[in-house]
Parts: structure tokens; sequence; C-alpha cells
């Protein structure tokens, strides 16, 4: 029986506020630099500046937001938890509401829906968890 690799990840606490976005982006390179992860970096920064905004703009308070880089065989997965329980807007990927174009909010869903291969939320004890994975790039 063929051994298969662990996951690797990163785990790290964000502040709650905007300087969360950027730091999550710079975050996210790194784990997949570092962690030799063959999922697209720039479209995973992408969707975790997406994540993090919404965790920053939807949740009160000022527990952190934590961050977490999964990579795994067949691509990367990254994760956003906060505080509140409440489900983020359709993560569906069969959501057939465009968002209103002349509306400043809306698209990031959108985006996370578009461009994962999965995505979606689920409960945890300290409030929720908002996902999606990427799948490994093709080698070349």
């Amino acid at each position: 029986m063929p051994d298969i690799p662990e996951p690797r990840s990163w785990r790290i606490a964000l502040p709650h506020t905007a300087a969360a976005v950027p730091m999550a982006r710079a975050l996210v390179r790194t784990a997949l630099a570092e962690l030799d992860g063959s999922a697209d970096s720039h479209t995973a920064e992408l969707l975790t500046a997406e994540l993090v905004a919404n965790a920053v703009e939807h949740t009160v308070g000022t527990a952190p937001i934590e961050l977490v880089v999964e990579v795994l065989p067949a691509g990367c997965q990254v994760e956003v938890h906060d505080p509140d329980p409440t489900p983020p807007g359709d993560l569906c990927p069969n959501h057939d509401i465009p968002p209103d174009p002349w509306l400043e909010h809306g698209r990031g869903l959108l985006l996370i829906r578009t461009l994962s291969s999965a995505c979606g939320h689920r409960r945890t004890e300290q409030g929720k968890a908002v996902w999606f994975t990427l799948p490994a790039r093709p080698a070349p």
C-alpha cells in the first residue's frame, strides 16, 4: 500500500481589522511557496482576501479571525474562522442570481464560487469556518 502524504498546514490568528486582508494574502503566498503548494497562488490570494474581508466586515467584536492554509496532495484548502455562526451568503456553485453590477458589494462570493473547485461553510464551537479548495496545477 503506497504511503499517502499527510496534509501540511499553517494556522494563524489575524486581527479583526482591515489590516488582516493584506496579511492574509501574504501568508497564503508564503505558505504555498514554503509548503511547495501546487495550487495557483494568485487565485488562492484573491479568494483568501475575499473571505477575510467578509469576516472583518460582517462580524462584530474584536475577536481574532483565524486563517488556516492546508496543502493537500490534490491542491490546497483555505479556511477563515470567525466568531459569528451566521452562514455567509450563498456559496452554492449553482446559485443562479447574479450580483447587481451597480452595487459596490456582492461579487466576492461569486468569485469564490466561480474560481474554486469547491467551497462552503460549517459551524464551529467558536462561530463558523468558511472555506474553499483549489486543485493542483497540472504538471509542466
